[in-house]
């Protein structure tokens, strides 16, 4: 099937996030006492947004993390990006190949407006999304698994959910676009295909995915 539209995750799928944040969250995580490892951080919040890690942990101990969680941790996370970001390999080579189809593209990500920006301008993908084509789990009630975002994208780019495709690589997201009623094709690089129960086919290389895009 042509889609009429393929919206696109955006940490570990545009661009090379996950490795980054999730070593700082499991780290900031254990020096505030929560013992984390990056596998167990990859395990909990990989493709959440960050109200997920206040609710995991709320849930687990009783506690509330520090009223000022998030703006450090996205300090954190920022300064590293300005570091060591890169956009995923393949990234470019796709939306290369959707413009020449000329098939609609966006981008949801559980990651706030501010973290998709930081990311596009640090990896130079901001030239290929237009402002309108950006939506964060910041637009809606709630995150993946959560089918909102994803229903919110297609909305707003006036597109049927039944024609939509996602490109995810985390279990949450290929969650949250099942329940959207989209198609879903999981990203293999960081999470094993069995993770990805669910999604519509599999691929290991970005540029790979234009075999089920295109």
């Amino acid at each position: 099937m042509r889609y009429d539209l393929v919206i696109f995750d955006n940490d570990g799928v545009l661009v090379d996030s996950e490795p980054i944040s999730n070593a700082i969250l499991a780290g900031y995580l254990t020096e505030l006492g929560h013992p984390t490892t990056f596998e167990d951080s990859l395990r909990d919040y990989m493709g959440a947004a960050v109200h997920r890690v206040h609710d995991l942990v709320r849930e687990r101990t009783g506690q509330e993390l520090p009223p000022d969680f998030d703006e450090a941790f996205h300090a954190r996370v920022f300064a590293a990006f300005a570091r060591d970001l890169q956009p995923i390999k393949g990234a470019v080579e796709v939306l290369e190949a959707l413009v020449a189809e000329g098939v609609p593209y966006c981008v949801a990500s559980s990651g706030t407006h501010e973290r998709i920006r930081i990311g596009h301008r640090k990896t130079g993908l901001d030239s290929w999304f237009e402002e309108e084509w950006i939506f964060s789990a910041e637009d809606v009630g709630r995150g993946k698994p959560a089918p909102d975002l994803f229903l919110h994208a297609a909305r707003s780019m006036g597109a049927d959910p039944a024609r939509c495709a996602v490109v995810e690589d985390s279990p949450l997201g290929v969650q949250a676009a099942v329940a959207a009623g989209m198609d879903v094709y999981g990203f293999t690089s960081m999470m094993p295909g069995d993770r990805l129960a669910g999604a519509t086919g599999l691929f290991g290389e970005m540029t790979d995915v234009l075999r089920y895009l295109l």
